[in-house]
């Protein structure tokens, strides 16, 4: 499997935040208007946790390796109100880049330098299904493993955005009149739809 990108799921009222300055962490983000996808139980875990060797979490802009992951499920009545924003590979060549190879806000996430991507299992991280139904830990490891995520010190600028999918084209027209000049694909089942 081959990597093309990095996702972000964002509301799209948070557009001409993002347009202004970029995909920000949740600490910067709480110092602008916005609206938020963050689940709070899993955001109270995120605030007390600090990054091997580096910064804490809330510190971080972060971005999914697939947004198709159970964040997205928890969100799928709210896909039309959402965008995924496509993001640059190169972001992991920020200074202070870190991945993970589950969500961070786990108990068992290892965080990387960006070099040691090929660590990662990306068969995992892609499945469409991370259910276990005979297997009840091997499902939550894999639906960890499903929320993998880039991790860049205090924001991602604007120029790494690629483009964004999103559900439908009533979340196109709005996602324009927010002012997203960038590339927009429709691709309804990243969202569940």
């Amino acid at each position: 499997m081959k990597l093309t990108e990095f996702q972000n799921i964002m509301p799209i009222e948070n557009i001409p935040s993002v347009l202004k300055y970029g995909i920000l962490s949740f600490a910067m983000a709480s110092q602008v208007q916005h609206s938020s996808v963050a689940l709070q139980d899993v955001q109270s875990v995120r605030d007390g946790k600090k990054v091997t060797g580096g910064l804490p979490l809330h510190e971080y802009a972060n971005v999914y390796f697939h947004a198709r992951n159970p964040m997205m499920s928890k969100r799928r009545g709210e896909a039309h109100a959402l965008c995924v924003l496509r993001v640059s590979l190169r972001i992991l060549e920020i200074p202070g880049a870190v991945i993970t190879d589950q969500n961070a806000a786990s108990n068992y996430v290892r965080f990387h330098a960006p070099d040691k991507i090929g660590l990662l299992n990306l068969e995992t991280i892609f499945a469409r299904n991370w259910k276990h139904p005979e297997n009840q830990i091997e499902e939550w490891k894999h639906s960890s493993a499903k929320c993998a995520e880039v991790l860049v010190p205090k924001r991602i600028p604007l120029e790494f955005v690629e483009g964004a999918y999103v559900c439908n084209p009533v979340a196109r027209a709005c996602l324009i009149d927010a002012g997203f000049q960038l590339p927009i694909t429709i691709e309804a089942d990243l969202f569940f739809h």
